[in-house]
């Protein structure tokens, strides 16, 4: 017999059956991932509407007041009082607004029944009639209450959307009270949207995205 013969092995029919029953095999399908609760982005895209400053204060503050959902009477104090600064917080900045002088300065201040009031002005009033022009067009209207109405609400159907704050506050909710929570930013989402929508503002507030100043 020739050493260098090649050598061919027939398959056999036990090899046959192991090939064919690895074949026939059915792949293990890999469990669906759960859909994200709409909720979350829409809390995402509500904190737009919201000052920049308001709900860093929040973020940062929340996880320590509500103890991360294990709440004592102490922390229940503590989170209605950042609920309610931080809604009064919403409010108030809706009547702040931005304005640039003749000099090209930049100017924030607070919106009065009769015109503009710049925090950062130091001039007589004769001065600063002569920086700026017609601050009466900038003085408070009723669409400034409406914004700041919906501003709050905004914030505060976000905060009862965290689950911590949900934890601290409802402690024994059932499930229902709980799929109102969850379900509540998209609600106000909506509803805000369409008021900011039909009813836009051209104030420039403080901590708001869109900062840029009015001209003169």
């Amino acid at each position: 017999m020739d050493v260098n013969a090649v050598q061919i092995q027939m398959p056999t029919a036990a090899s046959q059956q192991e090939t064919s029953s690895v074949q026939d095999a059915p792949m293990t399908a890999k469990p669906a991932l759960p859909l994200p609760r709409p909720a979350l982005s829409s809390a995402s895209d509500l904190l737009k509407l919201l000052p920049t400053g308001t709900v860093l204060a929040f973020q940062a503050l929340a996880p320590s007041f509500t103890n991360h959902g294990v709440c004592r009477a102490a922390n229940r104090y503590l989170v209605l009082s950042l609920l309610g600064a931080c809604a009064a917080s919403c409010v108030l900045l809706s009547f702040t607004d931005s304005v640039l002088s003749r000099d090209g300065k930049l100017y924030h201040g607070a919106a009065t029944f009769r015109g503009f009031y710049p925090f950062n002005f130091a001039g007589t009033r004769e001065e600063r009639d002569a920086a700026f022009r017609d601050l009466s067009r900038l003085r408070i209207t009723a669409l400034d209450f409406v914004h700041a109405f919906f501003s709050a609400l905004v914030f505060l159907a976000v905060a009862l959307a965290d689950a911590s704050v949900q934890g601290c506050l409802f402690p024994d909710a059932g499930p229902d009270v709980m799929e109102l929570l969850v379900n509540l930013p998209l609600g106000a989402g909506f509803l805000s949207s369409m008021v900011f929508m039909v009813f836009p503002t051209t104030r420039k507030s403080i901590g708001y995205t869109d900062m840029a100043p009015h001209a003169q």
